[in-house]
């Protein structure tokens, strides 16, 4: 046999990894359940792994537990670190989580004249390598960025290497902040989820807005509001984690309200928007989607800030991790550093 049964086994990441990174592209959510099925196999193989070393007399079976240790106290606790602080998204949190389950250590599979992964790490802790795997392939996407606009004709620095410039009418369909406000180019632009949410709560449409924004900006036109969802592309994907932001930042109230008036100075509403929902939408504030409305609406190109679908890193990285192993770890390597 060329790999143990519970390494054979923890080749199912790969494909329930890929279809979530497709997801994740397609509409940055990815179901909850799809990680509950890959943890579960995680404490059943990581138990049947124990098994085998729980005598400690040898200096491997000491290790195992040493390395499960680090991944399960110190992978699992960064990631759901840096889904807190907003660094990762809430799937992306819960992938890790599940491979500081899954793949606490190095699998081992032989192939003819060779063992994969060919470079393992001195600490040997798998969840960790597909960490930094993951973290050095997303370092490359502003890279691709730019290569993307300067072969669309955009040129503009830096923004070619941080954002994409998309008809207005197409952000229907997606994703990241708009890169631009009233006063000029910011990071920290109006969430496309959030305009999403708005106008669904409002029940009107992009391309209604921007037929009519004097009437959309009117308060006294808001008569009656919608369940905003979660603002993801597919309405139905608000029972889904997103991928790319903490998924407690956005909510809904649930249900549909009438008669809702908002008070005459609240231009488009935003104040009432914002105090229909629980929380908020995705660090929205009532001055912030105001610019982008007023942005949305006087222009017919703008640039995005798309955001990275992380759990696609995430995919090439764990690939990477079963086949070669640890990149900085290798890197490192040929510099004589280690």
């Amino acid at each position: 046999m060329f790999a143990t049964v519970p390494d054979l086994l923890r080749l199912l990441v790969v494909p329930v990894l890929g279809w979530a990174a497709w997801r994740d592209v397609e509409t940055r959510r990815v179901p909850s359940v799809a990680w509950y099925p890959l943890v579960a196999l995680g404490v059943v193989l990581l138990a049947w792994d124990a098994v085998g070393h729980l005598s400690l007399s040898t200096l491997a079976d000491r290790l195992f537990f040493v390395r499960v240790g680090v991944s399960l106290l110190f992978v699992a606790p960064l990631s759901y670190a840096f889904w807190y602080l907003g660094g990762f998204g809430g799937a992306d949190a819960k992938a890790l989580i599940t491979f500081s389950i899954l793949l606490p250590t190095f699998p081992t599979y032989y192939l003819p004249g060779i063992a994969l992964p060919a470079e393992a790490t001195t600490l040997g802790v798998f969840s960790m390598t597909i960490l930094t795997n993951t973290v050095i392939f997303a370092a490359g996407y502003p890279l691709a960025m730019a290569a993307r606009n300067l072969l669309d004709g955009d040129t503009e620095v830096p923004l070619l290497f941080f954002g994409r410039r998309i008809p207005t009418a197409d952000l229907s369909t997606a994703h990241g902040r708009l890169f631009e406000t009233p006063d000029g180019h910011s990071r920290n632009g109006l969430d496309i989820d959030a305009l999403r949410m708005y106008l669904r709560w409002r029940g009107t449409t992009l391309a209604a807005l921007r037929d009519d924004p004097e009437t959309h900006r009117d308060p006294s036109s808001i008569v009656e509001t919608h369940d905003p969802t979660d603002g993801a592309v597919v309405a139905d994907a608000a029972t889904t984690d997103s991928a790319s932001r903490p998924a407690s930042e956005a909510h809904s109230d649930g249900g549909v309200v009438a008669d809702a008036v908002a008070d005459d100075g609240d231009e488009w509403g935003a104040e009432a928007f914002m105090d229909s929902i629980e929380g908020s939408a995705y660090g929205t504030t009532p001055e912030k989607l105001r610019g982008g409305l007023d942005v949305v609406t006087t222009t017919d190109a703008l640039w995005i800030s798309p955001g990275i679908p992380f759990l696609v890193p995430m995919f090439f990285g764990t690939v990477v991790a079963f086949v070669y192993g640890d990149v900085l770890f290798g890197v490192v390597g040929m510099l004589g550093l280690v």
